[in-house]
C-alpha cells in the first residue's frame, strides 16, 4: 500500500513539474531582431509582440502568428501569357515585397505570399496583352513598373507593401525564335547595303571634290604664273626703257662735249661702210646708191644733221 502511495505521488510530482515546465515555456517569449508576434488571448487578438523578451499568462495568451519584417523575394512561377498579337510567350519573375502592418497580414487575407503571387501573374498576364511582341523586350521597365503599381494598391489591406516586380526571363516558341533571326540578319543585310552604298557614294563625292579643287588650284597657279609674267615683262620693258633712256642723255651729253659730234660723224661711218660691207656679202646682185661714191659727203651731211640739233639734249624737239 505504501508503495503504490509512493508511485502516485511520484507520478503526480512528475506532471506538476510538467505543467510548470510547459507554463514556464508558453510564459517566457523571445522574439527576434526585425521580426513581429502576433497574441491572441482566449482566441481574440490582444497585441503585436516586437524584438525582445516578453511574458505572456500561460494557458491564455498564445502566439498566433509568426511574421518577418524583412524583404522577402518571391519567385512568381512561369506562365504563358498571349501578347496584342496573339504571341505566347511564357514570362516569369520574381516579386520583392515587405509585411509593414503584421496585425493585417495575419487578419487582413489568409496566405499574403500566394495571394501576392497569384494577382502578379494575373496582372502581367493583363499588361502583355496589351503589347505587341517586339516591344516586349523593350518594355520591361514599364511592365514590371505597372505590376507593382497593382499589387501595391491591392496589398494595402494585407499590410504587405510590394517594393518591386523584375521580369525574369521571357521565353517564345522555336518558330517564332527563328522568324525573328531571320528578321534580324535581313535588317543586318539591309544596314551592311545602306553603309556599303553610303560608303561608295561618299567615296565618288570625296574623288569629285578632290578634283574640284585640283583644278581650281591649277587655275589659280596658272593665273598667277601669267600674272607674274606680266609683271616680269612689264618689269622689264620698264627697265629697257629707263636704260635706253638712260644711253640716250649719256650720248647726248656726250655729243655736245668738245670733239663729239666728231666722234659720232666718225662712228657713223663705221656702221654705214660695216653694214655695206655685209649688204655686199649677203647677194649675188648689188645695186649701188648713187651717193656711194662720195662716202664722206654723206657723212659730212650726217655732221650736219646732227650740228642742228638743240644744245638742250633734244627736248626742245621733244615738246
Amino acid at each position: 500500500m505504501n508503495e503504490l502511495y509512493v508511485s502516485i505521488s511520484t507520478i503526480i510530482s512528475l506532471a506538476a513539474v510538467a505543467v510548470i515546465v510547459v507554463a514556464m515555456v508558453k510564459t517566457a517569449q523571445i522574439v527576434p531582431q526585425r521580426s513581429a508576434y502576433i497574441i491572441e488571448r482566449l482566441g481574440r487578438y490582444s497585441r503585436t509582440l516586437e524584438a525582445g523578451f516578453h511574458i505572456l499568462i500561460p494557458f491564455v495568451d498564445r502566439v498566433a502568428y509568426r511574421h518577418t519584417l524583412k524583404e522577402e523575394a518571391l519567385d512568381v512561377p512561369k506562365q504563358q501569357c498571349i501578347t496584342k498579337d496573339n504571341i505566347a510567350v511564357s514570362v516569369d519573375g520574381v516579386l520583392y515585397l515587405q509585411v509593414i502592418d503584421p496585425q493585417s497580414a495575419s487578419y487582413g487575407i489568409a496566405d499574403y505570399r500566394f495571394a501576392s503571387m497569384s494577382l502578379a501573374q494575373t496582372t502581367l498576364r493583363s499588361i502583355i496583352g496589351q503589347i505587341e511582341l517586339d516591344r516586349t523586350f523593350e518594355e520591361r521597365g514599364r511592365v514590371n513598373e505597372e505590376v507593382v503599381n497593382a499589387l501595391d494598391e491591392a496589398a494595402q489591406p494585407w499590410g504587405v507593401k510590394v517594393l518591386r516586380y523584375e521580369i525574369a526571363d521571357i521565353l517564345m516558341p522555336n518558330t517564332i525564335t527563328d522568324a525573328l533571326e531571320q528578321q534580324m540578319r535581313a535588317e543586318r543585310e539591309r544596314r551592311a547595303v545602306v553603309a556599303r552604298s553610303e560608303g561608295e557614294r561618299q567615296e565618288k563625292i570625296n574623288i569629285s571634290e578632290g578634283e574640284k579643287t585640283q583644278i581650281i588650284n591649277l587655275s589659280i597657279a596658272h593665273k598667277e604664273k601669267q600674272i607674274n609674267e606680266a609683271e616680269g615683262k612689264a618689269r622689264e620693258i620698264e627697265l629697257l626703257a629707263e636704260a635706253t633712256a638712260l644711253g640716250i642723255e649719256r650720248i647726248a651729253a656726250a655729243i655736245e662735249k668738245p670733239g663729239g659730234k666728231d666722234a659720232v660723224s666718225l662712228r657713223i661711218a663705221e656702221q654705214y661702210v660695216r653694214e655695206f660691207g655685209r649688204l655686199a656679202q649677203s647677194g649675188t646682185t648689188l645695186i649701188l646708191p648713187a651717193e656711194l661714191s662720195n662716202i664722206g659727203a654723206a657723212v659730212a651731211g650726217l655732221a650736219k644733221t646732227l650740228q642742228t640739233l638743240p644744245t638742250d639734249g633734244g627736248a626742245t624737239a621733244t615738246r
